[in-house]
């Protein structure tokens, strides 16, 4: 039998974080996965394009040279603030095709076989990046599409540089992309850090987007090539599935946290409620005292992100599709009530956790993301996906380009995990044409009335603590932006029942100490939880970046 890498996790990385700069920008700045992506996103806006002008480029940019999670064949989210105070959201998440059905990965005994939803064909939503571009660029778009596409074509075309990071994982997918495939592809070779890796097919696939827009992707040559693609290794998206495609305007959830005020990813995101009910159940305590990533501010922020999690199961999926309660769930009184029973003393275990009770209530981690502020003052929050590791690690020679395995995201059975462990229940069950709950939270932070910071991370279940812990390792501990990112981090998700830990940063005394208070600790060697791609507006107006030094992220400003 194959051995298949699931969800593959990138390793520790060997940068040491001394070695990242502060990079501080006068105007404008990008933050992402890739020096690459970030210049192409900073040149758009130093020929007067805006935020939302350099998201397209930089998205493009990112489906070229960083295709484990840059795409074409997948989805995201976007959380806006414009110069004058107006904020809002984009849903261009992938979608369940109509052929798709709640036992669809269950076998003849019930139980769901978590193959057929992370690999090949089968485990693929309906792709909403390309409309999401086009979405954002009809709105708030300043210069043509075609300028904005060009740099990525000419990326493509020209070639980018591998990294070591990109070699090894490339390197270890190799059998992995044989058995989906069946066959060879562009990435079938083995890598080498400095190799010059060139994308003809991506670069053909981009001209065309950019000769006939969104239809191209949609309804055109395109279309038509990559549904019968998919068709022929089994999968179920039609024609009529992409046509039917839209992305979604959407309100953004709004959380007051002292004088802070947190604007990030609704529904189909659990990024912003869950995000919001953590910070919400924070709010009465003094983190500082506590001090930083002591025991018990960890056991306190452990104990908020159990209950929260827990929450999450049970209530949270597309709000096309289920009743969510936001306003109940970040309701202070309620969450108060959450937090009744924790105490200093010892671990709540998560089996004495269930979700909340709502009165009159019936019912991935291979992502990248990036922060964009502009000179005009307009901020942007984006987070991308393919969902694991190069998505369902299916490859379309022709196009250029991976497609998602989004598909995992639903709960293929209520109770059951998925890639990153987390448990679904019916609000999240599979129906044609509902799009996929996820933990993308893509972020714009305002700090008494003014824009203070844009952030977000790739990191599956962890996407949520990662951004938490970095709002709050600025404003409850003054760190740099810089020093936020790259602080050590933790994370608990209600089920599986432990804290994980990053290797380094934490003692093995302060590990001992949870212990004794019945906590499970997880400290894994090659793990690494989040890479956080974010921008702090400092008092003098200047920007400061912050790029996660656990990639390959850059900020790049001026």
């Amino acid at each position: 039998m194959a051995a298949f890498c699931l969800s593959c996790t990138e390793k520790e990385p060997k940068k040491e974080v001394n070695e990242i700069k502060t990079i501080v920008a006068d105007s404008a700045m990008v933050v992402s996965a890739r020096e690459e992506a970030s210049r192409i996103g900073l040149d758009i806006m130093k020929k007067g394009g805006n935020a939302f002008d350099a998201m397209v480029a930089t998205e493009m940019a990112l489906a070229v040279c960083y295709p484990f999670a840059g795409n074409l064949g997948g989805g995201g989210f976007m959380v806006y603030r414009t110069h004058d105070g107006q904020t809002g959201a984009l849903d261009y998440r992938e979608m369940a095709p109509s052929l798709a059905s709640k036992t669809m990965y269950l076998d003849k005994e019930g139980v769901p076989d978590p193959q057929l939803s992370r690999l090949g064909s089968l485990a693929i939503g309906v792709p909403g990046t390309v409309a999401g571009m086009f979405k954002v660029h009809e709105k708030f778009g300043s210069l043509p599409m075609a300028e904005l596409l060009q740099p990525s074509i000419d990326l493509a075309r020209t070639g980018f540089v591998v990294t070591s990071k990109q070699a090894d994982m490339l390197n270890t997918l190799q059998s992995t992309f044989l058995q989906v495939n069946k066959d060879s592809i562009l990435y079938s070779r083995t890598f080498q850090s400095g190799d010059t890796h060139r994308n003809s097919a991506l670069a053909n696939t981009l001209e065309r987007i950019s000769k006939h827009g969104r239809s191209e992707f949609y309804n055109g040559t395109t279309a038509e090539i990559l549904v019968e693609f998919i068709s022929k290794n089994g999968g179920i998206i039609s024609l009529q599935d992409l046509k039917a495609y839209e992305a979604v305007w959407r309100a953004p959830i709004e959380v007051s946290y002292k004088d802070l005020n947190v604007i990030s990813m609704s529904p189909p995101s659990s990024g912003g409620i869950v995000l919001g009910q953590i910070l919400i159940m924070l709010e009465d305590y003094e983190l500082e005292s506590l001090g930083h990533n002591s025991s018990k501010y960890i056991q306190l922020l452990a104990e908020a992100e159990r209950r929260a999690y827990a929450d999450r199961s049970f209530y949270l999926g597309d709000p096309d599709f289920v009743d969510i309660p936001r306003d109940s769930l970040l309701s202070k009184k309620y969450l108060k009530h959450r937090m009744q029973e924790f105490s200093f003393e010892t671990a709540t275990p998560s089996k004495d956790i269930e979700h909340g009770d709502i009165q009159g209530y019936n019912e991935s981690k291979e992502t990248t993301h990036y922060s964009i502020v502009d000179q005009f003052g307009n901020a942007i929050a984006a987070t991308t996906t393919l969902n694991g590791a190069y998505g369902s690690k299916l490859y379309s020679n022709e196009l250029g380009i991976f497609l998602n395995n989004e598909m995992d995201d639903f709960s293929a059975k209520p109770g059951f995990p998925n890639m990153f462990g987390l448990i679904g229940a019916e609000a999240n069950a599979i129906e044609p044409g509902k799009r996929m709950l996820s933990s993308m939270t893509p972020s714009i932070v305002e700090k008494e009335g003014e824009f203070w910071m844009s952030l977000g991370s790739p990191g599956g279940s962890t996407i949520i603590t990662s951004v938490l812990q970095t709002i709050l390792n600025v404003y409850e501990f003054d760190m740099s932006m810089q020093e936020a990112v790259n602080a050590p981090r933790f994370h608990h998700q209600w089920l599986p029942d432990e804290i994980t830990f990053e290797p380094r940063g934490f003692d093995s005394d302060l590990l001992d100490s949870l212990r004794a208070r019945n906590y499970k600790v997880i400290q894994q060697e090659s793990k690494i939880l989040g890479k956080v791609d974010a921008i702090l507006k400092l008092p003098n107006g200047k920007l400061q970046g912050g790029a996660d030094y656990r990639g390959d992220d850059t900020a790049l400003g001026f």
